[in-house]
C-alpha cells in the first residue's frame, strides 16, 4: 500500500489555512480519531456570503491539488444551501454561513473532540465541553377561548350561507 501524500493533520491545517486565505472566519480543527467512524478530522469554518462560501470552497480545493496533489474524495453543497463540504477521506472540511453553524453546532456535537491548533508550532487547544443550559419549565398548555357573540354570529352566517 502507498504511503499518503501528505498526512492527515498537516492536509488539515493545510484546508484551514487555504480558509483563512480567503478569510473565512472561526475556523477550527477538531480531533476526531477514535470518536467519529466517518472521518479523523474535521475542519470548520464560516463564510459571511454565498460568495465568500464558494471562493473558500474553491480556493482549498484549487490549492489542495496544485500545491498537495490532492482531490476531495467528495464534495456536497452549493451556495444557496449555505454549507458546502469537502471530503478528503480523513479530513473532512465544512464551510457553512454563521446562521447554518450555529443551528447544526457541529461544535457542540463534537464537544468531546479535542482542537488543535492551525500552525503547528503552537500550543494545543485543550476544550473544556460545555455545560448543558438548564432547561426551562414547560409552559402551561394554551386554553381556547370560548368564542364571543360577536365570533358565534359570524360563524353562524356562514354555516346558512352554505346551506343555502
Amino acid at each position: 500500500m502507498h504511503e499518503p501524500i501528505m498526512k492527515d493533520l498537516d492536509l488539515a491545517r493545510a484546508c484551514a489555512e487555504f480558509a483563512d486565505d480567503k478569510k473565512a472566519e472561526n475556523i477550527r480543527i477538531l480531533d476526531l480519531r477514535g470518536l467519529s467512524p466517518v472521518t479523523d478530522w474535521l475542519v470548520l469554518c464560516s463564510a459571511l456570503s454565498a460568495p465568500q462560501l464558494r471562493a473558500v470552497r474553491d480556493h482549498i480545493e484549487d490549492e489542495m491539488k496544485e500545491k498537495h496533489g490532492e482531490r476531495p474524495l467528495y464534495r456536497d453543497g452549493s451556495y444557496e444551501s449555505q454549507w458546502m463540504i469537502l471530503d478528503y477521506g480523513n479530513v473532512m472540511v465544512h464551510i457553512l454561513s454563521p446562521e447554518k453553524r450555529d443551528f447544526y453546532a457541529l461544535e457542540e456535537l463534537w464537544g468531546d473532540a479535542p482542537e488543535v491548533t492551525l500552525k503547528e508550532d503552537q500550543p494545543r487547544i485543550v476544550r473544556q465541553p460545555k455545560k448543558k443550559p438548564a432547561t426551562k419549565p414547560k409552559a402551561a398548555k394554551s386554553v381556547k377561548k370560548a368564542p364571543t357573540k360577536k365570533t358565534a354570529r359570524k360563524a353562524a352566517k356562514k354555516v346558512a350561507k352554505r346551506k343555502k
